[in-house]
């Protein structure tokens, strides 16, 4: 039971994810990149307010962190998903969720500069393997393609390093809080500042939004913003750390898959055939540790056996 329960929590993860990337981009298509984040952020933190009256959990950081709650509501939710709907409007969705696919390549970067965080082989050949693939994917992606899209892949690049940077840094400073209580004021606070400065900036006319879009920033928040939180909390819950991100491996092909059924576009053959040295990679990244631990155990259990073998040789006929 068990099993089925983590195998539906990943297909529903998996499968949000990887539409939260032709949602952006259908949103971006009538509404100002700022005000939609904000939009979107203003759907999901209701909601994610009044699960939060319901659990009885804090609103509020522990006093010493509340400084740093109004960090992460400009640095992990405004400034990178703003970046990733501004990207969008010259990267095609596909490639957009390639990129995020990086996200356990760039948190073990940030660690190991920002944590001196210990590494091993296996994962930094797989650091290696991902971001050769990754670059070589956008260099044939790019070629021939306009200025704007250069500048779109650096946005989102940008964003997955931000979100990376803010990874460690709540690992540095133990930040230790409920999935609720980090998300539920801060989404908020990104919703207020960022409808308020799109309006401003962006001066939206809301005659202007088509139907297709409102759906969408209302999906992106009230679907993928809160449920999608919650079944992936759940997840880490119920499985281990390395299955709940193998979710990274899944939701690019969702992404790619739709964006060729919905506009009949894909990346080239020679990027395809990338993905799987790119996928490799970022398996390496996530199962490093592990792998490296059974390897050290197999090589120690030779080495015994060799050492028995030699102290009490066996005669065979």
């Amino acid at each position: 039971m068990n099993s089925a329960i983590k195998l539906l929590l990943f297909i529903i993860v998996a499968l949000t994810w990887g539409t939260t990337w032709l949602a952006m981009k259908i949103a971006g298509t009538s509404i100002p990149p700022l005000f939609a984040t904000g939009l979107r952020f203003l759907c999901a933190a209701p909601l994610l307010l009044i699960i939060l009256k319901i659990t009885n959990t804090p609103l509020l950081f522990p006093k010493g962190q509340r400084f740093f709650q109004a960090i992460i509501s400009v640095f992990y939710f405004a400034l990178p998903f703003t970046l990733m709907i501004y990207g969008e409007r010259w990267v095609s969705s596909g490639l957009a969720s390639v990129i995020f696919a990086m996200m356990p390549v760039a948190v073990l970067s940030a660690s190991m500069i920002l944590l001196r965080e210990k590494t091993n082989t296996v994962q930094l050949l797989g650091l290696t393997l991902a971001l050769v693939a990754l670059i070589s994917v956008l260099l044939r992606e790019s070629q021939g393609a306009a200025s704007g899209q250069l500048l779109g892949i650096l946005m989102l690049v940008a964003a997955v390093v931000i979100h990376a940077v803010m990874y460690a840094l709540c690992k540095k400073r133990c930040c230790q809080v409920s999935v609720l209580t980090f998300n539920a004021l801060p989404c908020l606070m990104a919703g207020i500042l960022l409808t308020l400065l799109g309006g401003l900036v962006e001066h939206p006319v809301i005659t202007h939004f088509s139907t297709e879009s409102l759906l969408a920033v209302v999906y992106l928040g009230a679907f993928a913003g809160v449920f999608g939180i919650m079944c992936y909390f759940l997840l880490q819950q119920r499985a281990t750390a390395f299955q709940a991100s193998t979710v990274f491996l899944v939701f690019p092909i969702i992404a790619l898959s739709l964006e060729n059924i919905v506009y009949g576009r894909s990346l080239t053959f020679g990027s395809l055939c990338l993905m799987c040295p790119l996928a490799v990679g970022i398996f390496l990244t996530l199962f490093g540790n592990q792998l490296n631990q059974r390897l050290k155990k197999a090589a120690h259990s030779s080495a015994l056996s060799s050492s028995l073998e030699s102290v009490n040789p066996q005669h065979r006929t």
